[in-house]
């Protein structure tokens, strides 16, 4: 037998519970009290509970919305594929910088997380990966460039959690890679 769709209020309560947990895990972290997002959802905790059974289901589909969030931003259509690229990995340092805590908090011993981190870490690669061919076709950045490298400088930029400094750092990151001015 097929799996039933959601009922739409169902769907609606784990909208709520969702938007509800990414403002309260923003402001307290990925430790907030549970009771608090379901306050803040506007329901009960057995109504949180039956959508998340525990804590850390709920910091998973979080993060994995925030993940999701970072790949659709990317636009893969740009008229600028060099300004997209370097947009898109200034909005890559703040997911770092701000949902860091949120990732850490599903490290355990005995987890899962390996096969989550995988998984996000793969899209993230591709996103880079595909950003980084178009800004090469189009010339605006050095043919070797390498999508990893980007994201590990990237990802130094948003661990020196210096937000002030991030687009000067983005800067230079770009020209380091940009393509030379043909003479």
């Amino acid at each position: 037998m097929p799996a039933r769709a959601r009922r739409s209020d169902a769907r609606d309560n784990r909208a709520l519970l969702l938007a509800a947990a990414r403002e309260v895990f923003t402001e307290d972290g990925p430790d907030a009290p549970l009771d608090r997002i379901a306050r803040r959802a506007g329901m009960g905790n057995a109504t949180m509970y039956r959508h998340f059974p525990s804590r850390r289901e709920l910091v998973i589909a979080v993060y994995a919305g925030e993940v999701d969030s970072l790949i659709s931003g990317a636009r893969l259509d740009a008229a600028d594929p060099g300004a997209e690229l370097f947009a898109w990995l200034t909005a890559f340092v703040e997911h770092v910088r701000t949902k860091r805590d949120l990732a850490l908090s599903l490290t355990t011993p005995a987890g899962d997380h390996e096969t989550l981190f995988a998984h996000w870490h793969s899209t993230v690669n591709e996103t880079a990966a595909a950003l980084v061919d178009r800004a090469k076709a189009a010339g605006a950045i050095a043919p070797d460039t390498d999508p990893l490298d980007l994201l590990l400088l990237a990802t130094g930029v948003a661990l020196a959690n210096v937000p002030a400094r991030t687009p000067r750092l983005l800067d230079l990151v770009r020209r380091s890679v940009s393509s030379p001015d043909p003479q």
